[in-house]
């Protein structure tokens, strides 16, 4: 058991005085008349009525313990480390082509709102990209900003200067983004249609490497028809992740389900705190005064 304030658990030689003092002192005799007949000593009584007299000093030793602040462990708790989840997304005018019922932009948006759900306790952030890259939402678990996001970033309200597809740049700028974040996993979900010129020449092995070295996964879906970018494909790999192709919206769920399944968070167990442990003190101190206060009526030293 632990004490807040142990210090004063030396102010418990104060009862333990009083009970040496209550069964070592016989105190004074009183004379009474006498029949001069030999009478039978009650130990048992005695034994009880030293008893009954020493409880006001227990009640003292635990009101002492109290003002020490007994504290005791809580229960041993487990909670799901955190991921922080940065999502890059392209908004290059392709895509704007269609897919199911709206475009690629929007199927792609829905999906994400919807892995979100599930994926409680992580830190989420998001960035567009073309030939820019825009961070809109830092990370963080408070995810009302991703229910807000598709309108204002569709690729139809951007500026033309916006258009074009750099994976690369966006990778680099989703890495310093993660990079700042000390603790939990790190990983990127890149979602895109095209191919990307900065990967080539070896920058896809360059970039992969960086974010590998920095203990970033990532997965990829690539939201068109046809098998996705090798450069990217190559990317994921050597991170630890994977990219996918999605040619319509229900696979594009599917992915994210599939995702979310591979990279699950790892359970950790939390170091248990310590809290007030003054129940069962406060519990024996009110029986024993109850105890006192009863005798009290009857069972007490009376010399007549």
């Amino acid at each position: 058991m632990l004490f807040a304030h142990p210090y004063f658990l030396l102010l418990l030689l104060l009862p333990i005085g009083l009970l040496v003092f209550q069964f070592r002192h016989k105190g004074q005799a009183v004379p009474l008349p006498s029949d001069h007949q030999r009478h039978q000593r009650r130990r048992l009584l005695t034994a009880l009525l030293d008893f009954t007299a020493s409880l006001p000093a227990l009640v003292l030793a635990l009101a002492i313990v109290l003002l020490a602040g007994p504290r005791k462990f809580e229960q041993p708790r487990s909670a799901r480390e955190m991921t922080n989840i940065q999502f890059c997304i392209d908004v290059s005018g392709s895509m704007m082509t269609p897919f199911g019922d709206g475009d690629r932009y929007e199927a792609a948006m829905e999906a994400v709102n919807s892995f979100i759900d599930y994926r409680k306790g992580d830190s989420f952030g998001l960035s567009i990209f073309g030939n820019s890259v825009l961070h809109w939402v830092p990370l963080t678990s408070d995810v009302s900003a991703f229910r807000c996001a598709p309108p204002f970033l569709h690729p139809r309200k951007l500026p033309n200067w916006f258009g074009g597809t750099e994976i690369g740049k966006a990778l680099r700028a989703c890495e310093d983004v993660l990079v700042s974040r000390e603790e939990g996993d790190r990983m990127i979900l890149l979602i895109s249609d095209g191919q990307s010129f900065d990967l080539m020449g070896g920058n896809d092995v360059k970039i992969a490497e960086s974010l590998k070295e920095n203990g970033i996964t990532v997965f990829g879906v690539h939201v068109a028809e046809g098998a996705p970018p090798p450069e990217v494909s190559v990317i994921a790999s050597i991170t630890g992740g994977q990219y996918f192709s999605a040619g319509d919206p229900e696979s594009l769920k599917a992915v994210f389900q599939q995702i979310d399944a591979m990279k699950q968070s790892p359970i950790k167990r939390l170091t248990p705190d310590p809290v007030d442990y003054f129940q069962p003190f406060i519990i024996a101190a009110a029986l024993i005064a109850v105890l006192y206060l009863l005798a009290l009526f009857g069972l007490r030293y009376n010399p007549f």
